[in-house]
């Protein structure tokens, strides 16, 4: 059985920000002021002792500092961030990881808690053993400790609930769709667990439990089939929420996806543009109806 269905009978769908319209909107060449005494900020230029912006985004004073931020950049990380990174290089005392910055993040090994939890200074051994702990290509949550000054974010995984992620699935999204939220490890009620970092990378599992091994013990049982399909309609969920430009936070994601289910939408049908549009305009549909 094909299932036709015409553009005419999907309703227009509008891209509408969730919040209200941000002020002092600026384009490349915008003229943002012609007043002296201002100190010019990044995504800024001066000509003809007037400040224009160079590049799109929103301006921004602190005091008599102006800078433009803008809508569409890489990510910029700040000190207590939750961030996902995939393993680049390993070198002395340090990993190097790609967090979607504009220059590879280090973890450093006395950032990390050894294997077991275990506390006592780190030792030749240790940095022997580093490939054993994390390699190339291995996926770790992490949070910003620190930033240097070239712009490289230091980071660390002190915590029980950060370290080396194993089964699940990668998202990478727009950073300035990401939430900031108290936290941003999720167990949802659907079975599965999402990790959202604020550099784009979202991160879905089976539900996750912490465990005392240090973060460097990967879970690698088969996953029942009912997880994987939970894990398969967040990703598209997650997926259809990007392409619409809504924000993503674990109430969004829910309601996609209990709208996916109501709807009687398979899992490979929230792939298709008219669902992803219906899937969107329900969304936006259930966050009125909780405003009333």
């Amino acid at each position: 059985m094909v299932d036709i269905r015409l553009a005419s009978e999907i309703s227009p769908f509008h891209i509408v920000a969730d919040s209200t319209e941000p002020k002092h909107l600026v384009t490349p060449g915008s003229l943002i002021t012609k007043e002296t005494g201002f100190m010019r900020g990044h995504g800024t230029y001066m000509q003809d002792d007037c400040l224009y912006s160079s590049v799109a985004g929103v301006v921004e004073r602190v005091n008599q500092l102006i800078s433009v931020r803008p809508l569409k950049s890489r990510y910029h990380g700040e000190i207590g961030d939750v961030v996902i990174g995939r393993v680049t290089e390993v070198s002395q005392k340090r990993w190097k990881l790609d967090t979607n910055a504009r220059l590879d993040s280090v973890l450093l090994l006395q950032s990390v808690n050894l294997p077991g939890g275990e506390l006592r200074r780190r030792s030749a051994e240790d940095e022997l053993a580093m490939r054993q702990y994390l390699k190339e290509g291995d996926l770790v949550s992490a949070e910003v400790q620190n930033i240097f000054n070239d712009g490289a974010l230091s980071l660390h995984t002190r915590s029980m609930k950060y370290g080396k992620l194993s089964q699940g699935c990668l998202i990478k999204v727009s950073p300035s769709l990401i939430r900031r939220q108290k936290t941003h490890f999720h167990n949802l009620p659907c079975g599965a667990s999402i990790i959202m970092g604020n550099n784009g990378f979202v991160w879905i599992c089976p539900t996750l439990h912490e465990d005392g091994a240090g973060g460097f013990v990967q879970n690698l049982e088969t996953v029942p089939h009912a997880d994987r399909q939970a894990i398969s309609r967040l990703r598209n969920c997650v997926t259809a929420l990007a392409q619409c430009k809504m924000m993503i936070y674990d109430t969004s994601i829910m309601h996609a996806y209990d709208a996916s289910i109501n709807a009687g939408f398979e899992i490979k049908e929230l792939l298709l543009p008219d669902k992803i549009k219906e899937i969107a305009l329900m969304v936006r549909k259930q966050f009125e109806m909780e405003k009333e």
